[in-house]
């Protein structure tokens, strides 16, 4: 009986396909259900309430409407916005033509579709309002200058419309909670819900902290290195998990987020444990 289930999106992928000798076209491709449709399955078959993303990476402000048409349709209102990853091979972000280049310019957009006004300018009459959240960055967005500039995107989410926030994954408790504390100082009172990741691979220790950006505590650094299996690891991030979460609770996190890839078993005991 999870609270919610989050279906995550991706930009779709590019591949190049030799057509002649020495001539390649380039192909848009996903060739898999979108975020949309196994949305509508979970809610669906199972009434688990979904919490899809929507994202500025890859998709125009077109095509990111007629998304939220079709989940106004759907009945599926709750989301979570995001700017998404850059494109494989790029060293910056840059937003398709016709798209956002942040996650502020897509909460706009939620905002006056939820006011009835399209794209176009054309009124409209939603079947149903979409209400979001947002991210946030325990240990500051990997292109934001500093935490201030972080904090106030964050702030400027919520000013527009934001209703809670889910963090980054993180391992250090503390890094979380002096989070929450500088975002109530600056007035941003909403939920902030912790995102947690268990560590479950060896070639984790290093491939987390480059990939999102966070430190490991070096209490767990000290364990985690001993390890000389996946299975060895994978019992270490439960065990490290585990205190983790009890803490968080303890302390007052309104929820947990659990990151899933590559980890489900991990979470599952877990989720058994507290």
């Amino acid at each position: 009986s999870p609270a919610y289930i989050n279906i995550t999106t991706h930009r779709t992928e590019v591949v190049y396909r030799e057509i002649t000798e020495g001539v390649f076209q380039r192909v848009f491709e996903r060739k898999r259900p979108g975020t949309v449709a196994i949305a509508a399955t979970l809610k669906g078959r199972y009434g688990v309430p979904v919490v899809p993303h929507l994202i500025c990476s890859g998709f125009s402000k077109s095509e990111i409407e007629n998304e939220l048409i079709d989940l106004s349709y759907l009945g599926i209102t709750n989301l979570l916005l995001l700017r998404g990853d850059r494109a494989k091979g790029e060293n910056r972000f840059v937003p398709v033509a016709g798209g956002h280049e942040h996650a502020v310019e897509l909460c706009r957009q939620v905002e006056e579709f939820n006011r009835g006004v399209l794209l176009d300018g054309q009124e409209h009459e939603p079947l149903n309002q979409f209400s979001y959240g947002v991210a946030g960055y325990p240990e500051k967005h990997e292109e934001a200058a500093n935490m201030e500039s972080d904090m106030a995107v964050l702030k400027r989410k919520v000013e527009l419309g934001a209703e809670y926030a889910v963090t980054q994954l993180f391992y250090d408790n503390d890094k979380y909670f002096a989070f929450v504390e500088r975002a109530r100082q600056e007035g941003i009172d909403i939920p902030i819900i912790p995102g947690i990741k268990p560590l479950a691979k060896l070639n984790q220790l290093s491939i987390v902290p480059k990939i999102f950006h966070c430190d490991l505590p070096e209490a767990l650094y000290r364990e985690a290195v001993k390890c000389k299996s996946d299975e060895e690891i994978k019992q270490v991030g439960i065990e490290w998990a585990v205190e983790q979460c009890r803490e968080l609770l303890k302390k007052g996190a309104p929820n947990l987020h659990f990151y899933t890839v590559s980890a489900v078993d991990s979470i599952c005991e877990i989720a058994k444990r507290i």
